[in-house]
């Protein structure tokens, strides 16, 4: 008997959490699914690195500056030429973005190599206008560059491409500007071909604004991009790579994107939060930014949902990380070095999230029990599970009382855990099998 694969509503529906997935709804193609066995590099990899960066940084507000403020094709142009001028090499840039990522615990990173306002950031031959990083200001290939410091500091790689493109008319109104649609589909392909051929190994193809005149879903726009089309073309170039639902396909995985709090269930699907250190996905000067505390129970509030998480961060006109990212991605990154154990190849555990209070991951036979709040898990008893549990210990091997009986399971914390307030307080579980 064939399985039956939830979509579209009938998948929300189910969906016992507030997550919300702006990709349900896309076209499908079982040809052009995954096994599990090539989606689990990314799901065991769990925390990765985003990257906004372009001509918006040196504007200062936000990516979407040239649609918000309505500026000019002439006046962005000349700010891509005369005032996007980072002064420092490309790869001094990138190696900085990477080493970050390396050491906040982060073990994929996606770069934006082209936002909504057309300008690529690489020397890409497709683009409408030459509308390059390597014909502007920088006279540079960021793309090159962050492959290469992918690879050197051992992430994989993902490539953020957007589709749509503001400069086009027929973006905004492609029935009645069809040969400015059919343009910038062209260059959408041609820039996809280049993407997924010129720069070694690419992971993710990470989709945004398959929509069409800021109206609608990917799904509705379809009947343009032809998505089934483009996505075989970019897996005969790159075989295995993942991608989102935005280009109108329904993808490899689900997007939920946002700042807001993630409680209710285990997702059932694959899935990821995506989310912005910083009030803006592109730099803003003197914006607010996470602090580690609530970064870190964010990602262990998703991985114990069965999701992976990629943090965003926006670099400066000169492709510099803010000071307060780096902190709060280095006390991340120590954070991982203590905890990682219970964070990276795991799956959801065997105990529904508890909102606020704790979640579960797990690796064979040993589950992870997250705590977020001791003083409410002490009034707990977790409910019980088929098969026995052995040990209960810290992650540094110290033994825990616990009780199972026909009951549930009831752990005593210690009383210095109990007092401690800690963003996650990690127990490891031995189960019997």
């Amino acid at each position: 008997m064939e399985e039956h694969v939830m979509q579209g509503a009938e998948l929300q529906s189910m969906l016992k959490s507030n997550v919300n997935f702006v990709g349900l709804g896309g076209v499908d193609d079982e040809t052009l699914h995954l096994s599990e066995e090539e989606m689990k590099w990314w799901r065991d990899a769990k925390f990765g690195l985003f990257v906004h960066w372009g001509v918006y940084a040196t504007i200062g507000k936000g990516e979407w500056v040239y649609f918000n403020d309505k500026i000019s094709p002439e006046e962005y142009h000349r700010i891509a030429m005369e005032e996007f001028r980072p002064n420092r090499s490309a790869q001094e840039i990138t190696d900085e973005w990477l080493s970050a990522a390396r050491d906040a615990g982060m073990k994929y990173a996606v770069m934006v190599t082209r936002h909504h306002d057309g300008f690529a950031m690489w020397d890409s031959e497709h683009s409408w206008q030459g509308f390059t990083s390597a014909n502007y200001g920088p006279k540079a290939d960021y793309v090159d560059a962050f492959t290469q410091s992918c690879r050197r500091y051992g992430l994989y790689t993902g490539l953020y491409y957007s589709p749509m493109d503001w400069r086009f008319p027929g973006y905004f109104d492609p029935q009645g500007e069809p040969e400015s649609a059919q343009c910038m589909k062209e260059q959408a392909y041609g820039q996809l071909r280049e993407l997924c051929t010129n720069y070694g190994e690419v992971k993710i193809m990470w989709y945004d604004g398959g929509w069409l005149a800021h109206n609608g879903s990917d799904g509705d726009a379809a009947w343009l991009w032809e998505p089934l089309k483009m996505n075989h073309m970019i897996r005969d170039l790159q075989p295995g790579i993942l991608t989102t639902p935005r280009s109108g396909y329904k993808g490899d995985f689900q997007c939920d994107e946002g700042p807001r709090e993630v409680v209710g269930a285990i997702v059932p699907i694959p899935w990821e939060k995506n989310m912005t250190i910083s009030t803006a996905w592109g730099y803003r000067p003197n914006d607010r930014y996470w602090n580690s505390f609530d970064l870190i129970q964010m990602m262990a509030n998703v991985i114990c949902r069965d999701g992976n998480f990629l943090l965003n961060v926006g670099p400066d006109a000169n492709g510099c990380f803010p000071d307060e990212a780096k902190q709060a991605l280095g006390e991340v990154g120590e954070w991982l070095r203590e905890n990682g154990e219970a964070v990276y190849g795991t799956r959801a555990g065997i105990w529904q999230p508890v909102d606020r209070v704790y979640g579960s991951t797990q690796k064979g036979s040993t589950v992870y029990l997250h705590v977020w709040d001791c003083a409410a898990f002490a009034e707990c008893v977790l409910p019980n599970v088929t098969g026995k549990i052995v040990r209960v210990e810290r992650l540094t091997g110290k033994e825990i009382s616990f009780r199972q009986d026909e009951n549930g399971v009831k752990v005593y914390l210690p009383e210095e855990l109990a007092a401690d307030r800690r963003p996650d307080t990690v127990l490891r579980i031995r189960m019997d099998k």
